[in-house]
């Protein structure tokens, strides 16, 4: 299989617009358009062995090829419901294991840029959840598990993932985190959400929970930074973790 090769750029030119100065790589953006035009050709020879899934987040110039688009759990499900055998994921580090976990065995999922992540997925690590599951044994001076639902965002690493079905969790989408609240309470009386923890408390505050009953856990602090009191008077525990682009939207 021909492979793609982008060389360093060698020349690049300054043109001021709106009173800014711009900077444009002229090998770059040639190597991209000659990049472009080799995947045009080769892309047909691939056939039905391969799916491309862009996600949303996506530029228009890698869009172009795929052949599904959209949110990462979605892309996950086409790809798992077509015959290829490779999928590429156009997307960052956690959608391509959501990918590999819901596909086939005979499926190999490949992610172009092995570096692409999501910053708010690096806000929780499996070590760092773990950490949090133990100090709030202590506090509880019994198994979490009996007093805490721990339910994580898709937007999280596979082993979070792990983590919560082995202590009987969920994973929800934005689109379901209600519903995965209403079933963790219905079990146990207090959850554990991560890592968004505005999708959290949003949810919660929109099903009646009290602001002052959702604590925020600080990973990088003895305790999330919490007392013992304020952990067993919380209704959800939210992780501190956040979408880094979503951060930069303000009030109009």
């Amino acid at each position: 299989m021909e492979s793609l090769e982008i060389t360093a750029p060698t020349a690049a030119i300054a043109s001021p617009e709106a009173g800014t100065a711009e900077i444009i790589d002229e090998t770059l953006i040639a190597q991209e358009a000659a990049a472009i035009e080799r995947i045009k050709v080769l892309r047909p020879q691939l056939g039905d062995d391969v799916v491309i899934l862009g996600h949303h987040y996506q530029r228009d110039e890698v869009v172009q090829f795929a052949d599904f688009v959209g949110d990462s759990y979605q892309l996950s499900k086409e790809g798992a419901a077509v015959d290829a055998k490779y999928i590429v994921f156009a997307g960052v580090h956690f959608m391509a294991e959501s990918a590999v976990i819901l596909g086939r065995e005979d499926q190999t999922v490949i992610l172009p840029n092995m570096q692409a992540g999501c910053s708010m997925a690096d806000m929780a690590n499996a070590e760092q959840v773990l950490t949090a599951w133990d100090e709030l044994e202590q506090v509880f001076m019994d198994d979490p598990e009996n007093h805490i639902m721990p339910i994580t965002y898709m937007n999280s690493a596979a082993n979070l993932k792990s983590f919560v079905g082995m202590h009987g969790g969920t994973v929800c989408t934005s689109s379901n985190a209600r519903g995965a609240l209403e079933w963790a309470f219905a079990q146990r009386g207090k959850v554990l959400f991560f890592p968004d923890q505005h999708l959290g408390r949003n949810t919660g505050k929109d099903m009646g929970v009290p602001l002052d009953e959702m604590v925020v856990w600080n990973p990088f602090k003895p305790f999330g930074g919490l007392t013992d009191e304020e952990i067993l008077n919380a209704k959800i525990i939210l992780w501190r973790g956040h979408c880094s682009v979503h951060q930069q939207f303000r009030p109009g």
